[in-house]
């Protein structure tokens, strides 16, 4: 497939995640006040979207709490700033197993497994504009740990979440999971306009390299809107990467805690690192307004 770069680019800021970066990075916001801040800085900076998970205001554990989300999404709607309001629904479907010849019972610390519409809950709460739909089951990072999602959860979420008007934004970690995104979207759960998140160089789902990205990219479908970003190493060079093949970006300390070598970043450094690299491209960085109008987005 010929590249077709993206003139009209937006930018997600994913603020904080559930991954294991409190204590690492001073910046990484914890409470649902410092995660709403985060997000209003983030947009301040040229974001349009903010993906935002919550954390344990005590302990910076990832958490489920739909008081705590109701908190962040408040926060957010009432900042002096437009913000559309991407929260997750990747919650809920984590499995530890126990030894290697005794895989049987599960571990308790760490296992979190929730039924789609207790995974939903929040959504239907906060209704933010945009949800996430992780589709697909993976071995994710180290150890004994299963990102679990099961066709028939899967279904369910994406039903509950169309029925309630938010937008699902498919997180598709491999190419099994853009198999089973269009066929969510063949089975009327999923409606268009279709948003996909290519999410790359997360251990154990697809690799960052760009033979692999490309393959990802030559698997959406022409008519989708798609991001795509990296972690770690590479997350600083996939704006480019993402622009150049017709997508959009996704930056944040979910992802990335530097903003160059041994420097920690904020979230809104990052956006703006994103700005310029899309800006010195020849493209332009769109607002919460066009995101609204061009993905059918509810307000609320």
């Amino acid at each position: 497939m010929p590249l077709a770069m993206n003139r009209d680019v937006f930018i997600t800021c994913a603020v904080t995640g559930s991954g294991d970066t409190v204590g690492k990075s001073k910046h990484v916001p914890i409470t649902p006040k410092q995660i709403a801040e985060a997000a209003v800085e983030a947009a301040k900076a040229g974001a349009a979207i903010v993906h935002c998970h919550v954390r344990d205001p005590e302990t910076g554990a990832p958490s489920r709490r739909n008081d705590l989300y109701k908190e962040v999404t408040d926060r957010i709607r009432q900042a002096e700033v437009d913000i559309v309001l991407n929260l997750t629904a990747g919650m809920g479907g984590d499995m530890i197993f126990g030894d290697v010849e005794k895989p049987l019972p599960l571990k308790e610390k760490g296992t979190d497994m929730a039924g789609a519409t207790e995974r939903v809950s929040h959504v239907a709460e906060c209704l933010p504009e945009i949800c996430t739909l992780d589709c697909g089951t993976m071995n994710f990072s180290l150890g004994d740990y299963v990102m679990t999602n099961t066709p028939s959860m899967l279904r369910a979420m994406a039903k509950q979440m169309t029925d309630l008007g938010v937008r699902p934004e498919i997180e598709a970690f491999d190419t099994g999971h853009l198999w089973f995104a269009k066929q969510l979207v063949e089975e009327g759960l999923i409606e268009d306009p279709v948003l996909i998140q290519l999410c790359m160089g997360i251990p154990w789902g697809a690799p960052d390299d760009l033979n692999t990205y490309m393959a990802m990219v030559n698997n959406v479908p022409s008519n989708w809107t798609f991001s795509a970003f990296s972690i770690g190493r590479n997350a600083l060079a996939y704006p480019a990467a993402a622009v150049l093949a017709g997508g959009n970006v996704r930056v944040g300390l979910e992802d990335n805690l530097y903003i160059g070598k041994g420097q920690f970043a904020t979230n809104g450094q990052l956006v703006e690192k994103a700005v310029s690299v899309i800006e010195n491209m020849g493209a332009r960085v769109i607002g919460p307004a066009e995101v609204r109008e061009k993905l059918k987005l509810t307000k609320r």
